[in-house]
Parts: C-alpha cells; sequence; structure tokens
C-alpha cells in the first residue's frame, strides 16, 4: 500500500507519467512470488505496475517500482518510513518494497488504517485501481484476493496480504451512502477466516452507525442469487464523456469543487458505454443528489463552460431470499 502512495504522490507530482516504462532488473526479477514473471530487462508501464501492486501485489513489479523512484530498494524504504512518520504512522518502518519478511520491518492496524484514510484523502483520483476485480497483462488475468469487493456491499477496496510471520492481513473500506468505514484484520489463520472476521468487525461498525442500515446491508450476503426489481429513482448530473476512466472520474472531481453547495452530497461514478463501433467511452458523474441540485449544479456549471446534463436514472433494488 505504501509502494502505492509513493507512486502515485510521484504521477500527481509530474516525476512519472502513467505511460513511462519500468525496467525489470535482475535483483527485482528475483524477488519470490507472488509475482509477475517479468525478465529481466524488460519493461512495463507505471499503469500496469500499479494494478499488478493492488491486484497481484506483484513483489518483483514492487522491488522495480522501488527502483525506479528511490535509486535502490533500500534507499525507497526509508523514504517509504519518512512518509509514514509524516501520516503519523508512528509504529510503521519499512525495509522493503514489497512487505516480504524482515526483521526489521513491522507496522500494525491502527497503522495501515491510517495509510488507507490518506490513500482515500490523497488520491480520490486514483483510489479506483483498489475496486478493480481484476487485470490482464502479456495474456493473462489476474483475479483480486479480496472477496469482500463482491460479497460484502458497498466494499470498494482496498488491499490483502500475506506472510508467514503475521498470517493473511486485509484492510477493508466500505462505504454506505455518506459514511465510510475502514477496517484491518491482521494475523488471521486463512483467508476465509480473514473475511469473517472482517464482516463481524464492519458489521459491528454499521451497527453503531445506523443498526437498521446494518441488518438491511447484510441480506445481502446469502448465498442465494439475488433477483433486481425496479426501484426508486436517482438524481446525479454527467459532466462529460471520455476515452479512459481518469479524465472522467477527475472531471467529476473538478465539478464538485465548483459546485460543492448542490454537489457534495454527490457520489462520484464513472460509467463505461460501449458504443456500435465498439468504442468505449467513460462517463464522469455525480450522483445521489436531489432534482432541484442536478439542475442547479447544471446550471451553475454551465456558465463556467462546463458540458453538464442533469440525469434521472432507476437505482435497482436487491431483494435475496433467505430460506
Amino acid at each position: 500500500m505504501m509502494t502505492l502512495y509513493m507512486l502515485f504522490e510521484a504521477l500527481d507530482d509530474k516525476r512519472v507519467r502513467l505511460d513511462d516504462r519500468i525496467m525489470m532488473s535482475r535483483r527485482a526479477a528475483r524477488q519470490p512470488p507472488s509475482k509477475l514473471g517479468i525478465k529481466i530487462g524488460n519493461t512495463l508501464s507505471v499503469e500496469d505496475a500499479i494494478r499488478a501492486l493492488a491486484i497481484k501485489s506483484a513483489n518483483d513489479v514492487a522491488a522495480a517500482v522501488a527502483e525506479h523512484l528511490g535509486g535502490t530498494e533500500r534507499q525507497f524504504a526509508l523514504l517509504m518510513t519518512a512518509k509514514a512518520r509524516s501520516l503519523g504512522m508512528k509504529n510503521t518502518t519499512f525495509r522493503n518494497a514489497s512487505g516480504l519478511p524482515h526483521r526489521g520491518q513491522l507496522s500494525t492496524a491502527r497503522d495501515m488504517s491510517k495509510l488507507a484514510r490518506a490513500l482515500l484523502m490523497h488520491f480520490p483520483h486514483r483510489y479506483h485501481y483498489f475496486s478493480e476485480p481484476k487485470f490482464r497483462y502479456s495474456g493473462k488475468t489476474y483475479k483480486s484476493h479480496n472477496k469482500l469487493l463482491t460479497n460484502y456491499e458497498g466494499t470498494d477496496g482496498i488491499k490483502t496480504g500475506y506472510i508467514r510471520a503475521s498470517g493473511f492481513n486485509l484492510v477493508a473500506s466500505v462505504k454506505r451512502g455518506n459514511k465510510r468505514l475502514i477496517g484491518v484484520v491482521f494475523g488471521a489463520k486463512n483467508s476465509k477466516s480473514r473475511n469473517r472476521h472482517m464482516v463481524k468487525l464492519l458489521d459491528k461498525g454499521w451497527a453503531k452507525i445506523n443498526p437498521s442500515m446494518a441488518v438491511a446491508k447484510a441480506s445481502t450476503r446469502s448465498k442465494s442469487k439475488p433477483r433486481t426489481k425496479t426501484g426508486k429513482s436517482v438524481w446525479g448530473v454527467q459532466i462529460g464523456a471520455y476515452k479512459t476512466y481518469n479524465p472522467a472520474y477527475e472531471i467529476a472531481m473538478r465539478a464538485i469543487g465548483l459546485a460543492p453547495s448542490y454537489l457534495a452530497d454527490g457520489d462520484i461514478t464513472v460509467a463505461p458505454l460501449i458504443k456500435k463501433s465498439g468504442r468505449k467511452l467513460y462517463r464522469g458523474r455525480v450522483m445521489g443528489i436531489s432534482k432541484k441540485q442536478a439542475y442547479r449544479a447544471c446550471k451553475f456549471l454551465k456558465k463556467k463552460k462546463f458540458g453538464c446534463m442533469p440525469l434521472k436514472l432507476t437505482a435497482p433494488l436487491e431483494v435475496a431470499s433467505l430460506n
């Protein structure tokens, strides 16, 4: 997670670009699994590196990123530790970029929750990488190990991890309505027990925030397949459509910044659209606001030379059988 934080920071500072190439050194290629297995001297793009770290937890890619940004992995670990201290992670020390065992490397669940929050706060335009369930590289598809992305409603990240010394670990972030919970589990015996414990922690959290919400959402974890019926209407605005995800997300972020009185209560969504030609467009939207807010926001944004269109969508209600 910290390697990704440092990479996102380098992108925002324009020290690297998404299409820059990262070379696989002999040392990086020799890292133990989990890894992509890139050959020495070959390269991958920064964006592929992000997905390899967020979804695959590729140790060879982590080491290559460290060398690319820090010169050596040791120097990069020092930079990561300094950054951790600046984020309030007082009990964390890094010795490598991947999290592989090292007697001097340690952290705590509380510190990891601080890091997750920092990623959300500082890089909302890049957080979507943690929500992606899979990615494809060099003809292979790699799936996320974070099963909560599909099994626990509202989960939009963030990372799993495992080494023998600390067991099976998970940092999870869940958003429902305008509330968000971040949970951290360290030291589970296996991935199933880790996930079960995380669900219990999150359920307790939602129960404290809103007991009725916790009960209602829990029903979506039934083993039976849900059937969908028409739900209530949801209003929002669409700001623009782009060939890639990031500009669509960023334009929605800019719109909220320009018109917070109308859009601050909404949620950013990027809706893909496949045209008849096969070309994909990504539509930047802010959803979950009132009809009045949507029309007033567009009126305001058009004065600022923004394209804006009020939207009325039908939200599906998931009804699960409890048999």
